[in-house]
């Protein structure tokens, strides 16, 4: 069956009689691999680079506003930018994003293979063998992702792309996930795959990397049993319903169920470790991927239906006035196929000079030339003269202080914001903060050397290079100081930390601290961006508090009153 048959929802496909639709001047749309509430994958074909690729359309979801469509493609791009330094062989590549009448479409390799939840569905439950290669192969992935920043937010049996010649790859990294949490608590609805999604995303707290292994643990689960460990054929109100206050499921005894008990537990900071995930793992890795995942199992049956996640390599269709390549004589004298016109137009070749004519001697060539240019001289000057007198200007060139004025930019606009810094375990933590009108809002979690978990609130300028950061820590206090915090700080960053200033706070107990940190540029370029951070941490009850902004350090000076002393003081604690 053709591939148009994976379409879940009425969609324009291109047909025969129809245009293939073309992104960004080079990537032609062929047909659907799959499509879903949260956007349209596609199988398409670079015409300049020559080669098959995927491309997601990325689809907004409905009711949201213009400003909120505004800052979901905003959001999108800026996540594919974090997803394109990935580089890792368990990792779909990510080659591009372009835009084309305004929207996002995100440029992705496209991998001959079938899903693991297409090989469950259609061959049943893995070997161990088999659940072990996937679950190394997407740990491995993971811990590539986390160790960038990045949380994957949908790990699942759909989103690991197994191929024929034993490639295992995970797919999807929260593109468009993203933009399905944005607007999560506007609609009150929750997007995505309920029967993977962990405990407590699906009652709303933060994303964090503890998400993505519930999702390998549940993952695994499917894998083995055959079945996700919650019912994703019933209502998704009621899966959710029982992810979050039900019991987890029991995985059949054998080598691998400790491995998913020790992922799917409850609390985040109870799960394993990617790093102890692949440990227990290594002992279970005897046969090469290749050889478990046989041939018999990508062939395709009678009649079968491929699915969205399905993908497989398609030649480029030649154009109609195209004739069919003869054989040459001898290999060897081929010349490389033809690439096509380049993305830029090409700088014209400067004419040659005209042969002289007969009889004509160079001296009196150089004569003629010389008399052509004292001409068009005196011709242009006196052109110039006399449009300045019509005019009414000065013949004399205006004087430096007339040209060194400057236009002013407009000045930043500031708008009142919320954030929610709750953690994992329920603890509230809600505040309020004057931010520029135009940054666009992040949250995330992290766990510092020997410190609690903290919950990370930051609001990004359009540009990237200026940041606001609310960090919050529930039931620091007593058991931890803020030296502690601020030394660990220092301790993360190295020799790439350097300490500016640091004074105590009037008015509450904490410190205000300036500091610089340096990164390497990139492709291992000496070049280091220097950024510099102002903040400011105290105690509220029993929590820490520490607010944040950070801008190159070349903005320092004018970022610290018109950013800094602007923002901080009018951060408000709210519950």
């Amino acid at each position: 069956m053709s591939l148009l048959a994976v379409i879940r929802q009425n969609e324009a496909v291109p047909t025969d009689n129809e245009e293939p639709r073309v992104v960004a001047g080079r990537y032609r749309l062929r047909s659907v691999l799959g499509s879903g509430s949260m956007g349209t994958v596609w199988s398409a074909y670079d015409e300049f680079l020559q080669r098959p690729v995927a491309v997601k359309e990325i689809r907004l979801p409905p009711g949201v506003t213009a400003g909120q469509a505004d800052e979901l493609r905003e959001r999108t791009l800026r996540e594919a930018r974090a997803i394109a330094v990935l580089s890792h062989p368990n990792v779909i590549v990510l080659h591009d994003v372009a835009r084309q009448d305004g929207e996002p479409f995100v440029v992705m390799e496209l991998l001959p293979s079938h899903s693991l939840a297409d090989l469950i569905r259609e061959h049943g439950p893995l070997t161990v063998e088999q659940a072990a290669a996937v679950g190394d192969a997407v740990a491995a992935a993971l811990e590539a992702a986390h160790a960038a920043g990045i949380t994957h937010r949908d790990v699942k049996p759909g989103n690991v792309l197994v191929a024929d010649d034993g490639r295992i790859k995970l797919t999807d990294f929260g593109i468009a996930r993203n933009v399905s949490e944005a607007t999560m608590t506007r609609t009150g609805m929750t997007l995505g795959s309920p029967a993977y999604i962990a405990p407590e995303i699906a009652s709303g707290k933060a994303v964090t990397p503890g998400a993505d292994l519930w999702g390998l643990g549940a993952t695994l689960y499917n894998a083995l049993e055959g079945h996700p460990p919650y019912d994703a054929d019933g209502d998704p109100l009621e899966t959710i319903g029982k992810v979050v206050r039900g019991e987890v499921p029991k995985p059949s005894p054998g080598p691998l169920a400790p491995v998913i008990t020790g992922l799917m537990a409850k609390e985040p900071q109870d799960r394993l470790s990617l790093h102890q995930v692949r440990q227990q793992l290594y002992p279970l890795l005897t046969k090469a991927p290749r050889v478990l995942f046989g041939p018999e199992m990508f062939q395709q049956a009678t009649g079968r239906r491929l699915e969205a996640t399905d993908t497989r390599e398609m030649a480029p269709a030649p154009k109609p006035e195209e004739k069919p390549a003869e054989k040459p004589a001898e290999a060897s004298q081929e010349l490389a196929v033809d690439p096509g016109p380049l993305p830029f137009a090409p700088t014209a070749a400067p004419a040659a000079f005209p042969a002289q004519p007969r009889g004509r001697s160079t001296r009196a060539t150089v004569a003629l030339v010389g008399v052509a240019v004292l001409l068009f001289l005196v011709c242009a000057a006196g052109g110039f003269m006399a449009a300045r007198v019509i005019g009414a200007e000065p013949i004399t060139p205006p004087s430096r202080e007339q040209t060194s004025a400057t236009v002013e930019p407009p000045p930043t606009q500031f708008e009142r914001r919320t954030g929610d810094a709750s953690n994992a375990r329920g603890q509230e933590a809600t505040f309020s903060v004057e931010v520029p009108s135009d940054w666009t809002k992040f949250t995330s979690a992290g766990v510092g050397d020997d410190l609690p978990a903290s919950t990370l609130v930051e609001w990004v300028s359009p540009d990237g290079s200026q940041m606001l950061a609310v960090d919050h820590i529930a039931g620091y206090f007593p058991n931890y100081t803020i030296d502690q915090y601020t030394q660990a700080l220092s301790a993360n960053r190295g020799t790439d930390f350097t300490p500016v200033a640091s004074s105590r706070l009037a008015d509450r107990d904490g410190v205000a601290m300036t500091y610089r940190t340096f990164d390497k540029g990139s492709s291992g370029s000496p070049a280091q961006i220097s950024r510099t951070t102002f903040v400011e941490v105290f105690r509220h009850n029993t929590s820490l508090w520490a607010v944040s902004v950070t801008v190159p350090t070349e903005q320092e000076v004018s970022a610290k009153s018109e950013l800094y002393e602007r923002i901080v003081p009018t951060f408000t604690i709210t519950g």
